[in-house]
């Protein structure tokens, strides 16, 4: 678990709460119109920083999705890509990564 910050915050005539700027930077809630999820537990208000994501790509979000992303953006920087003229050869490229894939 990553370190914990203890801070004072006054709370406004109208109940609002003014986050410092490094804390709006740090959970991305430095945009106007971000939304923050707020859980109230017995003895503990929560604020957590809320991302919407439309239900129909909440799948490239996923961890795994994402460390795919990663790897592919690695292999780009590193020059490891090729190009295909035309469908036939992109897929003959992809089963040569699939007999890769099967024979490590």
């Amino acid at each position: 678990m990553g370190r914990v910050t203890k801070r004072f915050l006054s709370v406004h005539d109208r109940g609002n709460l003014t986050l410092p700027p490094d804390i709006r930077r740090q959970y991305g809630l430095d945009k106007p119109g971000v939304q923050v999820e707020v859980v109230a537990r017995p003895g503990a208000i929560e604020l957590r920083p809320h991302v919407a994501v439309p239900a129909d790509q909440a799948w490239f979000w996923t961890q795994t999705w994402q460390e795919g992303e990663l790897a592919v953006d690695k292999h780009v920087e590193a020059g490891r890509v090729s190009v295909a003229r035309d469908v036939d050869g992109f897929l003959a490229a992809m089963d040569k990564v699939r007999k890769k894939k099967r024979t490590k």
